[in-house]
């Protein structure tokens, strides 16, 4: 019955790691001085020499990540284009 228990305990634990490495986070960037959303855990490294300086998260999907990254004094605005405007424009 323990090991069952013990087993049944390892396979939670398993499982809560693996869907804590899923998401979204925003990263500041000081080689571009920007800030950017990326889709796996960051590895801040400024400190010995790298170019990532922070990170917060994991946000669930891509818009939460906008959003928090919108609220981040160290992240420069991100222009959002017009909601109907089209990706690309003819040129004849």
């Amino acid at each position: 019955m323990k090991s069952l228990l013990l087993a049944g305990a390892m396979m939670v634990t398993a499982g809560t790691c693996a869907s804590a490495q899923s998401g979204y986070w925003v990263v500041g960037n000081s080689a571009t001085g920007k800030c950017e959303i990326v889709t796996s855990n960051p590895v801040i490294n400024a400190q010995v020499g790298g170019n990532i300086w922070f990170g917060t998260g994991p946000y669930q999907s891509n818009d939460d990540a906008k959003r928090a990254r919108s609220t981040i004094p160290q992240c420069p605005v991100v222009p959002e284009p017009p909601a109907g405007a089209p990706d690309e424009q003819k040129q004849e």
